[in-house]
C-alpha cells in the first residue's frame, strides 16, 4: 500500500483563514505557499476563494 491516505485531511477554518492570509500578505504565489504548509494549491487557492466570497466580495 501506499503511504498516502484515500482519505482527505480535515483543516480548520483558523488554519485555512491563516493560510489565505498568508498568502494575502507574503507577496507569494498560492503554490508557493501551498508547497511551504504542505497543502494543495488548489485547495488553497479554494480556501481564498470562499474567503473573499464570505465577505460579501467577488473574486475577480
Amino acid at each position: 500500500m501506499g503511504s498516502k491516505s484515500n482519505r482527505s485531511r480535515r483543516y480548520t477554518e483558523e488554519f485555512k483563514r491563516d493560510a489565505v492570509a498568508l498568502v494575502r500578505s507574503s507577496g507569494k504565489t498560492v503554490t508557493e505557499v501551498a508547497r511551504e504548509i504542505g497543502v494543495s494549491a488548489e485547495g488553497l487557492r479554494n480556501w481564498g476563494t470562499r474567503s473573499t466570497a464570505d465577505r460579501g466580495r467577488r473574486a475577480s
